[in-house]
């Protein structure tokens, strides 16, 4: 904005600012009660919107605006959530905002494929909303950090099954994909309880093996 913009809109400015002042006050106050949250609730909308509208009129240029777009209207979701909704509504407000961050990664591959390291962030925050969303409305007994790896792995196994582009495919995500799968079937199944005993029973296996093997030579030695 240059000078002459900025002079020719100051008496703007000046308004928006006292209006600002007068909506903290009265907050601060109380004056304003559940109103308050209705208009942080449609501020946070508005941003959101622009930001959204921003990038579907400018996909190429304005990749980014899908982000902060989609944290906004997830935001404002989250209050909303959290003042009027209903019981079991309210536990996920934290699996909603999370969602919503990951949602606009999504936007971001979804408007130019090149971007694939957008999966990556994407399927991180997913699987943090799903493990906040576990953690609040599954039964005892189920083990987030199992999700959490799972969750990941998905994320790299999607990554390394992506179309090719420039005729060059992810395959390096196929290891970080096995790993962390791997590991979330280990943590969240009942496999982790006999893990104790996998590593001396293989010693046990494999010694009486060795000296097997070794009578044997001597065996074939004498004869």
């Amino acid at each position: 904005m240059n000078e002459q913009s900025w002079k020719k809109n100051s008496g703007l400015w000046g308004i928006l600012l006292i209006l600002a002042g007068i909506f903290f006050l009265l907050q601060n106050f109380g004056i304003l009660g559940a109103l308050s949250t209705l208009i942080w609730s449609g501020l946070f909308t508005l941003g959101g919107l622009t930001f959204v509208y921003l990038f579907l009129t400018q996909r190429e240029k304005a990749w980014w605006a899908a982000i902060p777009g989609f944290t906004l209207l997830g935001l404002a979701t989250v209050i909303l959530l959290d003042q009027w909704g209903p019981g079991f509504a309210q536990g996920l407000t934290g699996s909603v905002f999370l969602g919503s961050i990951g949602l606009g990664f999504v936007m971001v591959y979804l408007a130019n494929s090149a971007m694939w390291w957008a999966i990556i962030p994407a399927g991180v925050m997913t699987t943090l909303a799903v493990v906040a969303g576990v953690d609040e409305i599954a039964p005892r007994g189920v083990d987030a950090g199992g999700i959490f790896f799972l969750g990941l792995g998905t994320t790299f196994l999607v990554l390394a099954l992506l179309p090719q582009h420039n005729g060059v495919r992810l395959t390096w995500a196929f290891i970080p994909a096995a790993v962390l799968l791997v590991m979330g079937l280990l943590i969240g199944t009942n496999w982790i309880n006999y893990m104790s005993l996998v590593g001396p029973i293989a010693l046990i296996i494999g010694g009486g093996y060795w000296i097997f093997r070794n009578r044997i030579a001597h065996r074939q030695e004498d004869h």
